[in-house]
């Protein structure tokens, strides 16, 4: 990266994509660098939907019980996190390593990518950038 040039100067504002060629590192300083909150859960250990959601819960520091269903996570990344004091100067989130089991099937990843995805529309209509970065195991 040269000069002041972001590395996320390609990348939308909102958006949920693979993490491809981005290292976790590096979004983390990218995240500092900006003045935005880094978000980072590693969901391997998640066999079932609870736990994944358990893990994100409470990777994210989220209050208790938010990790329970896809609605929770919602509402919490949404309405939760807008009503928190502080500025919004933008969120940098990263799912690494979601898992592919029998009770966390490839629905079950799609439909939390889904609340990631309704969580960055939610945050673009208030001008606030909301990346989220995932990988699959």
């Amino acid at each position: 990266m040269e000069g002041n040039e972001s590395l996320l100067a390609s990348v939308p504002a909102n958006l949920v994509q693979s993490i491809r060629a981005f290292r976790v590192v590096e979004l983390q300083e990218e995240a500092g660098r900006l003045g935005q909150h880094f978000l980072y859960a590693h969901c391997i250990a998640g066999a079932t939907k609870q736990q994944v959601l358990g893990i994100i819960a409470e990777s994210f520091q989220f209050p208790r019980g938010v990790g329970k269903n896809f609605d929770g996570l919602r509402t919490t990344l949404t309405d939760t996190m807008f009503q928190a004091e502080g500025a919004h100067t933008g969120f940098l989130v990263v799912l690494e390593q979601l898992p592919n089991t029998q009770k966390f099937d490839k629905e079950a990843r799609e439909t939390l990518l889904d609340v990631f995805r309704d969580a960055a529309d939610y945050w673009a209509d208030k001008k606030v950038p909301f990346r989220v970065f995932y990988s699959f195991v």
